[in-house]
């Protein structure tokens, strides 16, 4: 407990912090919206290289957390995740001697994930514009826009695949409801953990900010 309260441990704390003072204002540097860009990418590379390996894939909640983040930069970032996200998928395929371009998966429906992964986006940024209010209000909203944009996001992607595909041989409505009753509630589940995981984070950050800002401003007038 000591070396947590030492004065030294503290001062390293807050300069490290200091790179973040946008995170309770949501007033970003280019610097440090390059820094959270980074991480989001790390973070979908990462888990999309299987999708069906105990750590699932994150690149829906890495949508969703850089439409909060990074609304205003979406035309870069926006491009460059897609793009890193195709990229992963060429080296995935080209890696099982399989050619990307006749890949079960790279179907014409593949193409509706920008749709797809566009809506997460558009649920991350209207978080974003009005988190305002009270704690109460932004978990409401919070879950709202991940429920919804979640939502849009299967239906896109997995309608795509199901009347696009090839691989679908023998199509109908009611095969498709079924279709989408067997993986909607597995998708949503992973969404909300990572979503719920950055939250946290995002929580933690704000707090100990704070802390470090009146630890500051009392020494400053000591």
């Amino acid at each position: 407990m000591q070396a947590w309260s030492s004065p030294g441990l503290r001062h390293r704390l807050r300069y490290a912090l200091a790179a973040f003072p946008g995170i309770q204002t949501m007033t970003l540097s280019a610097t440090q919206r390059a820094f959270i860009f980074l991480i989001l990418a790390l973070v979908m590379a990462g888990t999309r290289i299987n999708h069906f390996a105990a750590i699932p894939d994150a690149s829906w909640a890495v949508f969703f957390v850089a439409g909060f983040y990074l609304r205003g930069s979406w035309r870069w970032a926006f491009a460059l995740l897609i793009a890193i996200a195709v990229l992963v998928d060429l080296l995935v395929i080209s890696s099982q001697g399989l050619s990307f371009w006749t890949h079960y998966c790279v179907s014409p429906a593949y193409w509706f994930l920008l749709a797809a992964y566009g809506a997460m986006w558009a649920g991350g940024a209207l978080l974003r514009r009005f988190h305002a209010g009270s704690a109460v209000q932004g978990l409401g909203l919070l879950a709202v826009c991940v429920l919804v944009s979640s939502s849009v996001c299967f239906l896109i992607s997995n309608g795509s695949f199901y009347w696009l595909s090839s691989a679908v041989t023998t199509r109908s409505f009611s095969g498709w409801v079924e279709n989408m009753g067997h993986w909607y509630f597995g998708y949503l589940r992973t969404s909300v953990m990572y979503v719920l995981l950055a939250t946290g984070i995002h929580l933690v950050v704000s707090q100990l900010l704070r802390s470090s800002t009146r630890a500051a401003q009392i020494s400053g007038r000591g």
